[in-house]
């Protein structure tokens, strides 16, 4: 097989991997989980984001933990497929890992498999980055707790971490471009994301988190 030939079928096997990431990510487990389990379909309820949050407002939290464990792993897995040297991975400044992990925050929020409406994207957020930069993705959880701790707003917490996560990835991994340059697409697309929440967090009609029981 000559060189061009490689980097031909090497270029197919790059897109199909990009391909196959969108499509890991359109599957929502929120939807998955809660028909296993015989629960209302959570984009029936709540805020109706299908996403763990909105699961634990059904009051299982075994079905909120599975969901967030699934859409946290199958961004860690599309990180991986384009990590792989198959896929067209290894190179010293490898985009594909970056683009195939951008490629399941599109498929979660823009799901093909429920016509294009989706979640937020914070746990296969989560997911990707644990893969990518670990470190500033621990420094960001922290901001994470640590809000919803004093506050009780899940969204807060997911806005002010997002938020702050390019900053740690600058400063903390000092990362190649694309690393960096994926990090705030993310951090703009999670905020972005939680519009809705923003507004009812102005207007003091944000739902408290709860383990307990959901409220809202």
């Amino acid at each position: 097989m000559t060189a061009m030939s490689t980097m031909s079928a090497m270029s197919a096997i790059s897109v199909l991997a990009l391909l196959g990431s969108y499509l890991l990510g359109s599957v929502s487990f929120a939807v998955l989980v809660s028909r296993a389990l015989r629960l209302a379909d959570p984009r029936t309820y709540g805020s109706g984001n299908p996403g763990a949050t909105n699961v634990l407002r059904s009051g299982n939290r075994a079905a909120a933990l599975l969901t967030l464990v699934g859409d946290a792993a199958k961004g860690a897995l599309a990180v991986w497929i384009g990590s792989c040297s198959w896929a067209g991975g290894g190179s010293d400044v490898d985009w594909l890992p970056i683009a195939c992990g951008a490629a399941a925050f599109a498929g979660h929020v823009f799901p093909v498999f429920l016509k294009f409406k989706g979640g937020k994207a914070v746990a296969s957020f989560i997911g990707a980055f644990l893969y990518l930069t670990p470190v500033a993705l621990v420094a960001v959880l922290v901001v994470f707790v640590v809000t919803v701790w004093r506050t009780r707003f899940i969204s807060l917490g997911s806005i002010l971490a997002a938020g702050t996560f390019p900053l740690a990835v600058w400063i903390i991994v000092h990362p190649a471009w694309p690393v960096f340059l994926v990090s705030v697409l993310a951090a703009a697309l999670i905020i972005w994301r939680h519009e809705a929440n923003i507004g009812r967090l102005r207007a003091g009609t944000e739902s408290i988190f709860s383990l307990r029981r959901s409220r809202g």
